[in-house]
């Protein structure tokens, strides 16, 4: 805001220059000023405080007194009311027959007293980033892999599968079966399926969770020595390797599971290669138009989508009535992505737009 002073000083200047001849508009603008704001200025031939009215303002009818302020703070500071936010005591003290403002009333100089945080033993809501996108074009471009516990044939044994899947062709490019659960292992595992994928020199990222073997000094070591990109979910969210978990759910709905458990460990490493066969040779999968992964991962599908579209488009020309629309989609998926950034519906776009 201009100081009435330097508003004085500003309007003689403006006078003196418009007694010499100067247009008033001209003046106004070289003095940085507008014709509505000298206008204003020179209302009742006084110089006025930009706006500001030379009579003082009254007090709101409606606000609140300090006595009622005090209220306000003493009771939601009381051991009864100390734990509850004004949307409950408000109500409370209406059933007991007590008026002292609105909740808005409350919040208000609960915000002005500094006292607007979560009341009583809630915690404070946490903050959780959104999770690190991958984009695979390719094979062996992005990985995904995770342990899952096979159960034994006494209770509270277990054998441990590693496993890494290809995002991009859903292929299984290495597993292995322990009885332990350790970050050195994983790295051994990590390094013979880069060594059997034959991508060393390639770009290579590597998604798991947060578990002690996804996070050990061993794999952290030869991911660094491999120069594989090292991805995690964020803490404490279960949904951020979905691949892995998808794959870990039908191998544990085959209906070749084993119901009462795996006798010995050998036994378990015998039934997984029989699933990993079914499943990248036999399986075909909904997230890559129903070819294997294997056929997927070795390039083959492309050709395999093709006819698939010939055999239909062939079929309809056959049979004309029986189609009312398009045929299906059986066009190829040239990218698959990791936990990919959520796109809001148009029309929910459009509200958030104009709200």
């Amino acid at each position: 805001m201009i100081s009435l002073m330097e508003r004085t000083r500003i309007i003689g200047n403006i006078n003196t220059a418009c007694r010499s001849g100067a247009a008033l508009h001209r003046a106004c603008h070289i003095a940085g000023v507008s014709l509505n704001c000298w206008y204003r200025w020179q209302q009742d031939s006084a110089v006025l405080p930009d706006g500001q009215t030379d009579c003082a303002r009254a007090e709101p009818a409606n606000k609140l007194s300090a006595a009622e302020c005090t209220a306000i703070l003493t009771v939601c500071n009381s051991e009864r009311f100390g734990s509850l936010p004004p949307s409950q005591i408000v109500p409370i003290l209406t059933d007991e027959g007590r008026y002292i403002a609105s909740e808005a009333s409350f919040y208000r100089v609960l915000r002005q007293a500094g006292q607007a945080y979560r009341r009583g033993r809630v915690a404070t809501p946490r903050t959780v980033n959104k999770p690190t996108s991958h984009t695979a074009t390719a094979p062996n471009q992005v990985w995904s892999w995770d342990v899952t516990w096979l159960p034994g044939a006494v209770k509270g044994q277990f054998y441990k599968l590693y496993l890494i899947e290809d995002i991009f062709s859903r292929f299984p490019v290495g597993w292995e079966v322990h009885a332990e659960e350790t970050g050195e292992l994983a790295a051994d595992l990590v390094q013979r399926a880069v060594l059997g994928q034959r991508c060393a020199a390639q770009p290579l990222v590597l998604h798991a969770d947060n578990g002690a073997p996804m996070k050990s000094y061993s794999l952290k070591a030869k991911l660094e020595a491999l120069g594989i990109i090292a991805s995690h979910s964020r803490p404490r969210v279960s949904n951020d390797n979905p691949f892995s978990e998808s794959l870990f759910r039908t191998l544990k709905y085959w209906p070749k599971w084993p119901s009462k458990g795996f006798a010995t460990i050998t036994l378990a490493r015998e039934w997984v290669a029989r699933f990993i066969d079914w499943y990248s040779n036999e399986h075909r999968h909904s997230g890559i138009r129903f070819v294997t992964p294997a056929q997927r991962h070795q390039g083959e599908d492309q050709a395999l989508l093709q006819r698939r579209h010939v055999v239909y488009q062939t079929a309809r020309l056959a049979r004309p009535e029986r189609w009312s629309g398009t045929t299906r989609d059986w066009s190829w998926i040239d990218q698959v992505q990791l936990n990919p950034d959520r796109v809001l519906p148009m029309e929910t776009r459009e509200n958030l737009i104009a709200a």
